[in-house]
């Protein structure tokens, strides 16, 4: 089958010929005659597709969106108005970029993928609405698994790494080469600073700051909310934990709201961190207890 701007040929068996009409391309689009458009794809008013782009069967893109030279974009791709994807990326089937999203050159993004999309809370939830939430933004050389869902508000430095199945929320600041794993779930009002790993599985709940080269393990849980849930006191006292540049925490850990982790702190696998921690100390046991200096040689 040959991909056009308006029309297919379709060779069926005993020699039948059929002409499908596939394509709605408005005149306003910009489609270079480098473009493949695949069949049953839907463009917009103002579309603007770069030289050599490749739209896969059945994408739809908003009014006003824009695909940068060399880009793929695979089978039922839907592309939101305004959506800017930069150059040369490479967007798996059945993925959604919500409108207004921007997303830098040389990313992969997965299949079915939720990217920039809006929150809506539950009532009794206390994440604070906001009505502008701005879009999605990412920059260059970006990796993005599959099925992960990333919420407009937030913000992603150049390299960022984000694992299969992982969800970010709204008004996150994350910083460059950060790695956020697998089923990691990241919560509202984050900071990640540079060079900060997330292993498989954590929770970074919401309203923590996690600075540059901070290492966390598989499974972490850090909470923010000493009421779970009782009483209005909670709102106003809502905090999750502060994680100093190149601390380690091990797996399965268990950070309590509002405990400051120490720069270099080391905190074994499984402790229950209950209070602030020293710098460079190793910490362990459930609830953990301060146990000796961190080697001189496995400091930054």
């Amino acid at each position: 089958m040959t991909y056009g701007r308006s029309g297919c040929n379709a060779t069926l068996a005993k020699g039948v010929n059929i002409i499908v009409t596939h394509q709605l391309i408005p005149s306003s689009a910009t489609v270079p005659k480098s473009t493949v458009v695949g069949p049953f794809c839907v463009l917009g008013e103002n579309v603007v597709l770069g030289e050599n782009v490749v739209l896969g069967v059945g994408c739809v893109l908003g009014e006003g969106a824009k695909v940068g030279d060399g880009s793929e974009l695979g089978h039922y791709v839907s592309i939101g108005a305004q959506a800017e994807i930069g150059a040369h990326t490479r967007i798996g089937d059945h993925t959604t970029v919500y409108p207004r999203t921007v997303l830098g050159e040389d990313g992969f993004i997965g299949s079915n993928s939720s990217i920039g999309r809006l929150p809506k809370a539950a009532a009794t939830s206390t994440v604070k609405a906001q009505a502008d939430l701005p879009p999605l933004r990412m920059e260059n050389n970006y990796t993005i698994g599959c099925s992960t869902v990333l919420y407009a508000g937030t913000s992603y430095a150049d390299k960022a790494f984000i694992g299969d199945g992982a969800v970010v929320r709204e008004r996150c600041a994350i910083g460059q080469n950060v790695v956020i794993g697998s089923g990691v779930a990241v919560e509202n009002d984050t900071k990640i600073g540079s060079f900060t790993k997330i292993q498989t599985g954590s929770y970074i709940t919401a309203y923590m700051e996690i600075e540059e080269r901070v290492f966390i393990a598989p499974m972490v849980t850090t909470t923010n909310d000493n009421y779970m849930g009782r009483t209005e006191k909670r709102f106003k006292s809502i905090k999750g934990a502060t994680i100093r540049r190149g601390a380690r925490i091990g797996g399965g850990a268990i950070l309590l709201p509002g405990v400051h982790v120490a720069p270099e702190t080391f905190v074994a696998a499984g402790a229950l961190v209950t209070k602030d921690t020293k710098e460079k100390r190793v910490i362990k046991g459930f609830p953990a207890k301060d146990l000796r200096e961190v080697p001189e040689e496995e400091l930054l």
